[in-house]
């Protein structure tokens, strides 16, 4: 998917393995957005995730998409992200989180993305994880913990940056969606 199309804009796409499923793609951006730009590998893999799921018919939201990276964020207000974003939860059938890990080893700061599982949780939507397996120790014990309490599956993001059609296969386990 073209990052400068509107999310508003319905798919074209009506066949596919995901086709009509509705999915949120979060990640990090007000951490990642730094003075050269959005953290390169990490917009590599959000518009990986964004494509591949557009691309076997889901209809994809995205606040990076309509954000433009970070390029656009400061002409959203707190009200209207946190509004936008949590329609999104409601509508979408599957929740997909990119969490990277820093070089540190550490897992970045996305405190957005964690609240935004927190309600994908709350209302029961399915979540794919896509970052370092086995998590790194600097994840939370919640986050650890997830498949706990919802639907979760977890993707390796190196392997994912290799294979993005992972995540088709991870969308189709945790949503149960017929292939």
């Amino acid at each position: 998917m073209d990052p400068s199309l509107s999310v508003d804009e319905a798919s074209t796409h009506q066949t596919g393995l995901l086709a009509g499923l509705d999915v949120l793609v979060g990640g990090p951006i007000q951490h990642a957005i730094l003075e050269s730009g959005f953290v390169g590998h990490l917009r590599d893999a959000i518009t990986a995730a964004v494509h591949t799921a557009t691309e076997n018919g889901a209809n994809v939201f995205s606040a990076h998409v309509a954000e433009k990276f970070g390029a656009e964020t400061a002409s959203f207000t707190p009200e209207q992200v946190a509004v936008r974003d949590f329609h999104w939860m409601k509508k979408c059938d599957v929740f997909v989180a990119i969490l990277p890990v820093l070089e540190d080893q550490t897992l970045g700061r996305t405190d957005g993305t964690h609240v935004e599982l927190g309600w994908a949780t709350a209302l029961e939507r399915p979540v794919v994880l896509v970052t370092e397996q086995p998590f790194v120790e600097s994840a939370s014990h919640l986050l650890k913990g997830l498949h706990r309490v919802g639907r979760v599956r977890a993707v390796d993001f190196d392997e994912f940056k290799e294979k993005p059609s992972l995540l088709v296969d991870a969308v189709l386990a945790v949503t149960e969606h017929p292939a």
